[in-house]
Formats: structure tokens, C-alpha cells, sequence
């Protein structure tokens, strides 16, 4: 993506109604997606609104949707964002230009506001994701709020008190009393810092005891989940016998990483092909139908050639559409079947995946947290990075809780879904858990709200 000049948009549009413009600071795919969520929002609120962008990582393909416009330089890293596991990654970055893009990037956001000022615009700032958005918004020297994605006080206790760690390394992490350390803290409590939306109710309940104006309004990251398919709001009195004749589904959630994901792809196979061994030749815990489905909802950027290659190479042999016992909405979706078993990869039907899924293997991020918002359990396999490491697995155990549990290698899994589903009350306290952690969908419209209020 090329460099636009914040000196394209200093001339007022003769439809403008307001005075505001807003420039928003991500530094991620994900954390782009999330601002995506406000943004539409805060444009079917407030149409006038003019918004610019400026993506810190990537190059902000997300901003497309909504056709908004990206000022300053952009350029993808070679770590993707995910410095803060691997100091190898840093280094990388580094030499491929990354401290000479972020005095650019500081440059562009300080002449973006000068230029509105002197416009006669009143210049606000949103920042999404983590301290490097939040400190560039403060150096903005322009009002801003803050969309806390990155960190969450689950990482280091839950609603009962600190949680229990391995190392005393591990135990100064909550040093400072909270997730957020003090100039982060510092950061999101001074004057011109106008609101702050962390990703859940505990860490805003923490973050209040330092009169940092902190609103509890969910993660935008549950927000745009909705299946094709109308759920069902009551049960009925063939419910019971539904549910023992249908077939078990699973989720396979590799990441959307390259060529990460790809790895992750093939250690997940793993695992299906070991359940399978277990579970195919017998009554899968009263599933009398003998079948498991697993629904792969594939990221668009990844290659599914490579992904049916890996099926093939462990005898699964594509089928028609209609094979399959579960129906997804996508025409272009491939089938796969080996002994009692099916595989779905679709890169349309994401949403629907993650709704029919009874259970997830996966090795994701956002993918995973979505997941077990919806109330269910995740079996994660940490692996070589550089996103979904054991370090960074172990951390997403401490964030979902109870919603995820980690095995050291694909073959685990296969006892550990047997082990879920012969304890309903596990499978009870997962689905609150996971509703708890991640919050009810609706956050992006909750917090566009208040962003209003508060620069009306």
C-alpha cells in the first residue's frame, strides 16, 4: 500500500455536518479487525464522520471494507507484530526497517493533528491494541481513547485472587498490581486520554482503583459471530433424541498465519487421525450416528491447495458435497472422508464452523477466544511459532481458563475429548466460563456510543 500524505485531507467536504475527525492506530491484523467493527459503527451513528487510519503493522487491509482512507507509510514485518515472544522476531524486524518506520509513522500522526487544528477540525485519536497505539496517541498531543486488546488481568488471576505459577520469574509479573504496568497505566489516565475499553470486566474493575476512565462495554471481539442458519431459542421434545443421532462436530482452527498456519495444519491432522483411531469404531459418547464431522473455516489468505494436500497424503479421499451429514452453506466448500469421518474446509463459512462446532482443536488466536466465547471447550497444541508458541499457550490457558485445555502433543487430544464429554458439569462450567472471559456481542455498537458521548 503507498504512502498517502495527511496534507490530502485538509479541505473540508461542503457535506460535512461535524467538526470531528478521527484517526485510528492499530498494530495488527486482528486489532484492525476490531477497529473495522467500531468504525462501522460509528459511521451508521454518525455518517459525517470523516475517519482515517494508519495500520502500525501490516499494511491495514481490513480498512478497505469500509473504504477508509490510510495515511503515512505501511509495511508488513517479518514478525507479524508478535515481538513480544521472541526476540529473534525483534531482531528481524529491526533490519527490516522498523525503527525508521516508527519515527515516520510518530512524524505522520503529529502532522495529521497539526493540520486538522489548523484547519478548524477538532483532531481525536483511537487507539487499538497495546502500548505501542496507546503511547503514539498520547505523542499524537491530541485527545484519544484506547481499545485494550492485548492484555487481560485473567493472564495473572481470576475473580478469586491470583493465580498459582510455576516459576518465581512468573510470579513478578503482577508486580505492579495489575497486567498494565504503571506508565501504561500512566498513559491511559492522563487528561487528554478520554476513555478506555478493556477486553473484559475484570481488568476494568482493576483499572478503576487508578481513576483511569475505564468503561466495561465487552470485546468487540464476539461481534459479526452470527451463523447463516437460525438458532434455535427453545428446546423441543425431540431434542434429546437430535442431539444422540447427530454427528459429533469439531473445529479445526490452524491460525491464519503463513506459512505458520500450514504447520499448525499438519500437527492438527495429527490429532484427527488418532481420534479417529479411538472414537470411529464405536458409540462416540452417546453419538449413535457413528459420524464425526470436523469444520475447517480457512482463513481467505491461506493456499487450501496445500491444506488437501496434507489430507490426501494421510488417505483421506475428497467426496461430493452432499456426502457429508453436516450441511455447510458454501458451494466451493471441499469434503473429505476417511473410515467414518469427514472433513469440511470452507473459507466463507467461518461463522458457521464455529457455531456447529461441539468442541475446537486449535492452534489460533482470536480464533480460539472466539470459540470458547460461544460457551465451548478448546484442546490447544502449542507450536513452533512464532505466533502460537508453548509460551504463548501456556498464556491463553491463564486468559480462557477453564474453556481451554492444553496437551503437550496431538495425540493427547483424543483422551482429553473423551474425558470432557463423560462430565456434563465440566461442560456447564466451561460455557459460563467462556461467556464470562469474552462478553456478550454487541461491544463495537457499545463502544461507538460512548466515543460519541464523550467527543460530542
Amino acid at each position: 500500500m503507498s504512502e498517502i500524505s495527511p496534507l490530502t485531507f485538509t479541505k473540508k467536504s461542503q457535506t460535512t455536518t461535524s467538526n470531528l475527525r478521527l484517526l485510528v492506530l492499530s498494530n495488527g491484523h486482528g486489532e484492525d479487525v476490531i477497529a473495522v467493527r467500531i468504525l462501522r459503527e460509528l459511521q451508521q451513528q454518525q455518517s459525517s464522520l470523516e475517519i482515517f487510519a494508519l495500520p502500525i503493522v501490516g499494511e491495514g487491509h481490513a480498512y478497505q471494507k469500509l473504504d477508509i482512507p490510510v495515511i503515512g507509510s505501511v509495511h508488513s514485518m517479518p514478525s507479524g507484530g508478535f515481538i513480544y515472544q521472541d526476540a529473534r522476531q525483534l531482531s528481524k524486524d529491526v533490519r527490516s526497517g522498523l525503527l525508521g518506520l516508527t519515527l515516520n509513522q510518530i512524524q505522520i500522526i503529529r502532522r495529521w493533528v497539526k493540520i486538522q487544528k489548523k484547519s478548524g477540525y477538532s483532531a481525536k485519536i483511537l487507539a487499538v491494541g497495546d502500548i505501542v497505539p496507546l503511547l503514539f496517541a498520547w505523542l499524537s498531543g491530541s485527545e484519544y481513547a484506547f481499545v485494550g486488546t492485548a492484555k487481560s488481568e485473567y493472564y495473572l488471576r481470576d475473580e478469586t485472587g491470583w493465580l498459582k505459577r510455576d516459576t518465581q520469574a512468573a510470579g513478578w509479573e503482577g508486580w505492579s498490581g495489575s497486567v498494565y504496568l504503571p506508565w501504561e497505566r500512566w498513559l491511559m489516565s492522563r487528561k487528554r486520554c478520554k476513555a478506555v475499553f478493556p477486553r473484559d470486566s475484570l481488568t476494568t474493575k482493576i483499572l478503576k482503583q487508578w481513576k483511569i476512565p475505564a468503561f466495561d462495554l465487552g470485546n468487540p471481539m464476539m461481534d459479526g459471530l452470527e451463523p447463516s442458519f437460525p438458532q434455535k431459542s427453545f428446546y423441543t421434545s425431540d431434542t434429546r433424541k437430535e442431539e444422540i443421532q447427530r454427528a459429533l462436530a469439531i473445529a479445526l482452527l490452524p491460525g491464519s498465519r503463513i506459512p505458520e498456519a500450514y504447520a499448525n495444519w499438519e500437527k492438527i491432522t495429527v490429532a484427527v487421525s488418532a481420534l479417529i483411531a479411538t472414537f470411529c469404531e464405536q458409540d462416540f459418547i452417546g453419538h449413535t450416528s457413528g459420524n464425526i464431522v470436523f469444520l475447517t473455516g480457512i482463513a481467505p489468505g491461506l493456499d487450501c491447495n496445500i491444506l488437501t494436500e496434507t489430507l490426501k497424503n494421510q488417505g483421506w479421499d475428497p467426496v461430493p458435497k452432499e456426502d457429508s451429514p453436516v450441511n455447510i452453506p458454501d458451494n466451493q466448500a471441499l469434503t473429505f472422508k476417511h473410515k467414518n469421518a469427514f472433513i469440511i474446509l470452507t473459507q466463507t463459512a467461518y461463522n458457521d464452523c464455529l457455531h456447529l462446532g461441539d468442541i475446537a482443536i486449535a492452534m489460533a488466536g482470536t480464533a480460539t477466544e472466539q470459540f470458547v466465547g460461544l460457551g465451548k471447550p478448546a484442546i490447544t497444541i502449542p507450536g513452533n511459532g512464532p505466533q502460537f508458541t508453548p509460551l504463548f499457550a501456556e498464556a491463553q490457558t491463564r486468559l480462557l481458563g477453564s474453556s481451554v485445555i492444553l496437551v503437550e502433543k496431538p495425540s493427547d487430544v483424543a483422551s482429553e475429548i473423551k474425558n470432557l464429554f463423560n462430565n456434563p458439569d465440566r461442560l456447564h462450567m466451561i460455557a459460563n466460563n467462556g461467556k464470562q472471559r469474552m462478553g456478550e456481542p454487541g461491544a463495537a455498537k457499545r463502544i461507538s456510543e460512548c466515543l460519541i458521548k464523550k467527543w460530542a
